[in-house]
């Protein structure tokens, strides 16, 4: 019997990450994928990115779109109710037998609350994990908690997992997608970056993401201006921005790199590169900069170095290649000349990533085929003795 495995995808992020396991579902005879696209991929503010989805050669069997107006609570409180509404009509037209969540945002949770409802078992990618910097560490631990099977990136996070009850036997090490992305991606050149995107590398060159740490209201602007007074003073160097997705506060961000980089030639902003280009760049960069999860999962699969500050990502397990740093210029310049230096990048060659090798679409795949998972609808609570 051909199981429909329904995949939700809430962005440019997520979708990175997912494709390869998607096109593994949709190769499988045993499965039927089924594509619900939803958060800001129908965002022309945010690339449209649902256009990706569709080059890939994917059906979108599904497409909720949740209209946040604007970045405040009260909105993106509003578009997750929207979530919940057009997910669960969504579910009861494709009926299907899984549903695959990852991460921690809250169009996820409402994906979440909505197959709950419905009684469609959910499989959870990258529970376990912390960014206490952020609300999203409280909706992936509650994804977590309405979830039936979960493959984790790091042991350490599926001890976590089954520290909140989650019985050991659903509970997977995988290591991380955005490893297989790294190393299934054909790279651009950087002659071809610089084509496409009108942009001439420099002696030194920065990949900067710089999101707002939700839980810190009102910092955004602060920690933005602090992060630009460090970039402006590495005449030197190259700047490529991207902008941050749609949180709280994002907005404001928007505005202050909109304002650096029309008074720089030297730097670029985009709204979304798409993830070939993005993990391109990447590769061609001296240092990813900014608070980015990709900081910690991509960058170190390249052995580039990341600057990741402030405290978004405290709680996430990282490689030797991270430097964490304090969100004012003095912090961020002295990490910065640290990750320039001979010594540290010799470093990232040879350290361990702690999110594998690689494999986690396949380690998942062979997992997925060996469950039948109406059966797994009733959960207990595992005790810890």
């Amino acid at each position: 019997m051909i199981r429909k495995i329904c995949v939700v995808t809430g962005g440019r992020a997520d979708y990175g990450l997912l494709r390869l396991l998607m096109l593994e579902i949709r190769k499988n005879r045993q499965f039927q994928l089924q594509v619900l696209a939803t958060g800001s991929h129908f965002l022309p503010k945010f690339g449209f990115t649902c256009r990706e989805i569709l080059k890939d050669g994917l059906k979108i069997h599904a497409r909720v779109d949740i209209k946040p107006v604007g970045d405040s609570a009260v909105a993106l409180g509003q578009a997750m109710g929207l979530g919940v509404k057009g997910i669960s009509r969504a579910l009861a037209k494709l009926r299907p037998d899984l549903l695959v969540l990852l991460g921690d945002r809250y169009e996820i949770l409402a994906a979440a609350a909505a197959a709950t409802l419905a009684g469609v078992p959910i499989a959870h990618l990258h529970g376990g994990e912390l960014t206490e910097g952020a609300y999203d560490d409280a909706f992936r631990h509650a994804i977590t908690k309405m979830s039936h099977l979960h493959f984790v990136s790091t042991p350490i996070y599926r001890k976590r997992v089954i520290q909140m009850g989650e019985h050991p036997s659903t509970v997977f090490s995988v290591g991380a997608l955005g490893v297989d992305h790294v190393l299934t991606t054909k790279f651009l050149s950087r002659r071809e970056l610089e084509r496409l995107l009108r942009f001439r590398f420099r002696k030194k060159n920065l990949l900067v993401t710089f999101h707002p740490a939700t839980l810190e209201s009102g910092v955004a602007v602060q920690q933005t201006k602090v992060l630009l007074q460090a970039l402006g003073k590495l005449p030197e160097a190259g700047l490529i921005f991207t902008m941050p997705g749609a949180d709280k506060e994002g907005g404001v961000i928007w505005k202050k790199i909109r304002a650096f980089v029309r008074g720089n030639s030297r730097a670029k902003a985009f709204r979304c590169l798409g993830s070939r280009v993005y993990l391109s760049l990447m590769k061609e960069a001296d240092a990813v900069v900014g608070n980015s999860s990709s900081g910690l999962l991509e960058a170190p699969a390249l052995r580039v170095p990341a600057i990741n500050i402030g405290s978004r990502q405290q709680g996430r397990v990282r490689a030797a290649s991270v430097i964490d740093c304090e969100p004012n210029s003095a912090s961020i310049q002295k990490s910065l000349r640290k990750a320039f230096s001979r010594k540290f990048r010799f470093q990232c060659q040879k350290m361990i990533h702690p999110y594998g090798q690689g494999g986690s679409a396949a380690k998942i795949m062979h997992l997925l085929k060996a469950r039948r998972h109406q059966s797994m609808l009733r959960k207990k609570f595992f005790d810890q003795k």
